[in-house]
């Protein structure tokens, strides 16, 4: 078995954090997105892909939900670089702030729900039924 690189080591390291200190509109939006309770969808938290650590991640949908709040202000830059690398390699990014999922999350579900694939339209990869 090939030992993990001091790099892996960091960036697993990174990701760990990410879920041990998610923020309060994270754990409330992972509480709704679990389990597959939206639509059926299979959701993961804090997945890396690429560079990137993604705050929600539906491999069968190809979406990722991102939750930005404070700290994002004056990062618009580096979030634009980070979704056009993302929607380079074929994935969807949505946005949602903290507060609105903090004050409004059936209006986030909702719009997640939106960006889902319908059961009569796969999603990107998946193979027609019989």
């Amino acid at each position: 078995m090939k030992r993990p690189s001091p790099d892996e080591l960091h960036s697993l390291g990174r990701v760990r954090a990410a879920r041990r200190d998610s923020t309060p509109a994270e754990r409330k939006l992972w509480a709704h997105l679990r389990s597959r309770q939206l639509n059926g969808a299979k959701f993961r938290r804090q997945v890396w892909i690429g560079p990137f650590i993604a705050d929600f991640f539906s491999a069968d949908a190809r979406l990722i939900v991102e939750v930005d709040g404070d700290s994002h202000a004056g990062r618009g830059d580096y979030d634009e670089r980070r979704t056009s690398w993302l929607a380079g390699e074929g994935f969807r990014v949505v946005r949602v702030t903290n507060a609105d999922v903090m004050g409004n999350i059936e209006g986030v579900l909702e719009f997640i729900a939106g960006n889902l694939p319908s059961p009569s339209q796969p999603s990107a990869g998946s193979l027609p039924l019989p």
